[in-house]
């Protein structure tokens, strides 16, 4: 189950790091894609259900505890800047 899981984070960090170079990069000095997605489990995100760069942050739609949430984290730091429910 373990590299499941892993081979999902790799498949999610590739597919979201391709649209993001078209439009826009990580800063310098981000952090790993994949080490950012494993510190958001580690707080109870999961399953992540989507990924994107928008304006320098990464953009991530998880559940924590059954409710959809939108996260705004900052790429340097993996710290979460925002975190709302998602109302879509």
């Amino acid at each position: 189950m373990r590299t499941i899981r892993h081979l999902l984070l790799a498949s999610l960090a590739a597919a979201a790091m391709q649209p993001a170079l078209a439009d826009d990069k990580p800063p310098a000095g981000a952090m790993a894609l994949s080490i950012v997605l494993t510190k958001l489990e580690q707080q109870g995100f999961t399953p992540i259900i989507d990924v994107s760069l928008d304006n320098g942050r990464w953009e991530v739609e998880a559940y924590k505890e059954s409710e959809k949430r939108d996260l705004e984290v900052d790429p340097n730091s993996g710290k979460i800047l925002s975190d709302q429910p998602d109302n879509d």
